[in-house]
């Protein structure tokens, strides 16, 4: 992949804010905040930021609090999870604040956390036991590139059959895993198919687009309505988009990494689109061609900006019904 093919740095549409008021929070444990209703019910943890540059989950959250919001049942746990990768933003330079030593949604394994002195690792550590105590998971983010809103539903269904309840947005994706890590999402009961316990992650769009902050507001307002912490009328009050008239479901099947810097797609770069013959030619890496497996392979997630060998340039996944 050549240099010149990367594209220009997409225009930065919403305004990141100043979260400063939120250090202190209420838990001892810097911009965490525990809203307790004081009345039974699940302990629902929401977190944005845990990428540094993923500005439309601390527009939601920045709200909710402003708002002054309240549970109706249960506890609420307000997170902005790498807030020194985000005291680095610049929209002059929105790449670059991802994150500061290593991507925070790769360290959720108890052995990663066991060991190591990374600012991201640090951070996990202190989020920890709110994660371990909680029912029910969002994890707000947005994605590189210009690309349809996606719920990964980790590698389990019954997050897919949550994320189905939750109605938005109009793909669903579940997944392999990845092998840098274990996501939050993934950690401990979540990532285990017979315990009770819920988690999505909500990819809201292009990271920098107005919509993504849509996106990121409709998605905790129907999350807190569907765990029962927030009404079904102020769940409607908020919202900004209208519910997909149905939802897709794609199984990640496998990666296409990159072997060297000769990698190049061989098809049109368009996220979430459709290979409809199998052994149709998709990338090819020097005199090795990646070929879809099946019919109608949906391609997931391709990436043209952050390119190195080893790096995964577009997921492969099959349609299923939900």
């Amino acid at each position: 992949m050549n240099p010149v093919d990367i594209p220009p740095v997409p225009p930065v549409e919403i305004h990141a804010p100043d979260i400063s008021r939120w250090r202190e929070g209420n838990t001892g444990v810097p911009f965490v905040h525990l809203i307790d209703s004081g009345l039974p019910g699940p302990r629902v943890h929401v977190q944005a930021l845990t990428h540094g540059n993923e500005i439309c989950g601390a527009i939601a959250v920045d709200e909710l609090l402003r708002e002054g919001f309240q549970p109706r049942i249960g506890q609420l746990c307000v997170v902005f999870a790498n807030h020194e990768a985000y005291a680095r933003w610049d929209p002059q330079d929105p790449y670059n604040s991802r994150y500061v030593d290593e991507d925070m949604n790769r360290v959720w394994s108890d052995a990663a956390l066991a060991v190591g002195e990374t600012v991201e690792k640090r951070r996990a550590r202190e989020l920890q036991p709110f994660v371990d105590e909680a029912d029910f998971i969002l994890d707000i983010h947005s994605m590189n590139e210009d690309c349809v809103p996606l719920m990964v539903c980790g590698t389990l269904e019954k997050n897919a059959r949550f994320a189905a309840e939750l109605g938005m947005p109009a793909h669903l994706l579940l997944d392999t895993g990845h092998p840098a890590g274990l996501r939050m999402i993934e950690r401990g009961k979540f990532g285990l198919a017979a315990e009770p316990e819920r988690a999505l992650l909500i990819e809201c769009g292009q990271h920098w687009e107005a919509a993504a902050a849509d996106v990121a507001r409709d998605s905790l307002a129907r999350f807190l309505g569907l765990t029962g912490l927030a009404s079904p009328s102020w769940v409607q009050a908020q919202q900004r988009q209208a519910l997909p008239d149905r939802q897709r479901l794609v199984r990640v099947t496998e990666p296409v990494v990159a072997r060297s810097l000769d990698f190049h797609f061989l098809v049109p770069i368009v996220p979430m689109s459709t290979i409809v013959k199998a052994g149709t030619p998709i990338a090819q890496d020097g005199e090795h061609i990646w070929t879809s497996p099946y019919d109608d392979c949906v391609l997931i997630m391709p990436t043209q900006r952050r390119f190195k060998p080893g790096q995964t340039m577009v997921r492969l996944g099959r349609l299923e019904v939900i």
